[in-house]
């Protein structure tokens, strides 16, 4: 019977053990993969933020432009551009003026 105990008791202690090792085993595989994982999102997330600066960098473009086509149409408006349109352009000239042209 002492035999048959150590055996058992044996074989309770190898049987940890090898438990053990598959526990230890799963938390580095665990381990592993979530670094891994966190180094692909750690890209994702620099490639977002640089697409993010780029599409900041466009929005304040546009709206620069934005402003730019607004303060054209109030001077478009404007008398003094609408004549200066008629003259340039056009040719046209205030009624009893006389308009000189150089020749090339």
């Amino acid at each position: 019977m002492a035999g048959t105990r150590r055996r058992v008791a044996y074989r309770r202690r190898r049987q940890n053990r090898f438990s053990m090792f598959l526990v230890s085993l799963v938390i580095v595989m665990l381990i592993v993969v979530v670094a891994v994982k966190s180094v692909d999102l750690r890209e994702k997330i620099d490639a977002v933020t640089q697409k993010e600066q780029t599409l900041d960098g466009l929005i304040a473009e546009e709206e620069a432009r934005a402003q730019e086509i607004e303060e054209f149409s109030k001077e478009v408006q404007t008398k003094g551009y609408i004549e200066r349109v008629a003259r340039e352009k056009l040719g046209l000239v205030y009624e009893g003026e006389i308009m000189f042209k150089e020749e090339d």
